[in-house]
C-alpha cells in the first residue's frame, strides 16, 4: 500500500494541504469541522502529517489529529525555510509552504514524531506563556518608572506594577498546584531536586522543552541553544558560539546556574576549572547551563532523583 505523507500549512482560518506521492491539494478551514474534512480527505496509508507551529493557531489543530490518531511530525519553521531555500524555492505561499513541508517529511528521515501531550500539559503551557507575558510586562512597567517624573503616570504605573504582582502570584499558586497532579508530579520531583532549580523554573523546562527525557545529550543541549557551534576551514579555526534554541529555556537556566556553582559540587568543579584554564566568566557559566539541561534530561530517562556525588573514602 503507498504510504500518504501530507504537510500542512496552518493559518488562523485556514489549513492547506498537499499529499504526496499523488500531488493532491486543498484547503480546509482551521476548526473542528475543518478538521474532520482533513482527516477524511488524508484517507488511509498515512505516514505521516508534517506541520509547522504556528503561536495559537496550531494547537486545536494538533489536539485533533493527535485524538484521531494521525501521525505527526511538528518541524521548526527556520529548518522548514533553509529546506526550501535548498529546493531553490524563493517564494512564500501558503500553498508552497505545504509542498515543501510534505517534500522535507519525505525526504529527512531522522525528523522526530510529535509526542501526544495531555491537558495538564498543554494548560501548563498556557500558564507559562501568561507568566512568560507579565514577567516582560514587568520589566516594561519598572524601566518606564525610571524616566517618569510627575504624579499621575507614577501613580498609574506603580498601580499597574501591583496589579502584575498579584497575577503572577495568582499564576504561581496555579502553576504550584497543577505540579502536583498526574503526569507532571513526578517529573517536577526529579527537576527540583537538582540544587537550582527552584519549581518555577522546574515548570519553565517542563512547558517550554517536554520532549525532556526523550532526547540524547547533543539533542537536549541543542534545543535550548547551548551547543556550542564549531567553525572550521582547512588550517582556520574560527570561535564557538552558541545560537539558535530555545531562548527562554536559556534565559531560565541563567539563575539556576547561578545557583548550581555554589550548591552543586559537581557544577562548582566545572565552572571552576574552566575559569582556571582561562575561559571567561559567560562561557564557563553557560557550560553549567548545559550540564544543567543534560542532566535533567538524563535523570528523567532513568526516571530517579539527583543525588550528590559519593565522594572516594582516602585509602
Amino acid at each position: 500500500m503507498t504510504q500518504h505523507i501530507v504537510g500542512i500549512d496552518i493559518s488562523k482560518d485556514h489549513l492547506d494541504a498537499h499529499c504526496l506521492p499523488e500531488g493532491r491539494t486543498e484547503r480546509f478551514t482551521n476548526d473542528p469541522p475543518g478538521f474532520k474534512a482533513l482527516i477524511d480527505w488524508m484517507g488511509s496509508g498515512l505516514h505521516c502529517v508534517a506541520y509547522e507551529p504556528t503561536g495559537p493557531w496550531h494547537r486545536d489543530f494538533e489536539e485533533a489529529l493527535q485524538q484521531a490518531e494521525v501521525p505527526l511530525k511538528r518541524i521548526n519553521p527556520y529548518q522548514v525555510r533553509c529546506f526550501a531555500k535548498g529546493l531553490g524555492k524563493r517564494a512564500k505561499t501558503d500553498a508552497i509552504d505545504a509542498r515543501v513541508l510534505a517534500r522535507m517529511a519525505e525526504t529527512v528521515d531522522d525528523l522526530p514524531m510529535t509526542p501526544a501531550s495531555s491537558q495538564a500539559q498543554r494548560y501548563l503551557v498556557e500558564l507559562q506563556a501568561a507568566r512568560d507575558a507579565l514577567i516582560d510586562d514587568r520589566t516594561a512597567a519598572l524601566n518606564r518608572r525610571k524616566q517618569l517624573r510627575y504624579s499621575v503616570p507614577k501613580n498609574q504605573n506603580s498601580s499597574r506594577l501591583r496589579q502584575i504582582e498579584r497575577c503572577l502570584k495568582r499564576l504561581d499558586t496555579e502553576i504550584a498546584e497543577l505540579l502536583k497532579s498526574e503526569p507532571l508530579a513526578r517529573r517536577a520531583e526529579i527537576l527540583t531536586s537538582i540544587p537550582g532549580v527552584s519549581h518555577v523554573t522546574a515548570a519553565g523546562l517542563l512547558a517550554r522543552m517536554p520532549e525532556l527525557g526523550e532526547l540524547t545529550r547533543s539533542a537536549a543541549a541543542s534545543l535550548a541553544g547551548l551547543a556550542p557551534m564549531t567553525r572550521e576551514s582547512g588550517n582556520w579555526q574560527g570561535r564557538s558560539f552558541i545560537q539558535g534554541g530555545r531562548h527562554r529555556v536559556r534565559r531560565m537556566l541563567y539563575m539556576p546556574a547561578l545557583a548550581a556553582i555554589r550548591f552543586n559540587p559537581d557544577m562548582k568543579r566545572t565552572y571552576r576549572n574552566l575559569k582556571d584554564n582561562g575561559k571567561p566568566s559567560k562561557v564557563a557559566l553557560t557550560a553549567v547551563m548545559r550540564k544543567l539541561i543534560v542532566l535533567a534530561n538524563v535523570l528523567l530517562q532513568q526516571d530517579r532523583l539527583w543525588n550528590p556525588p559519593q565522594r572516594t573514602a582516602a585509602a
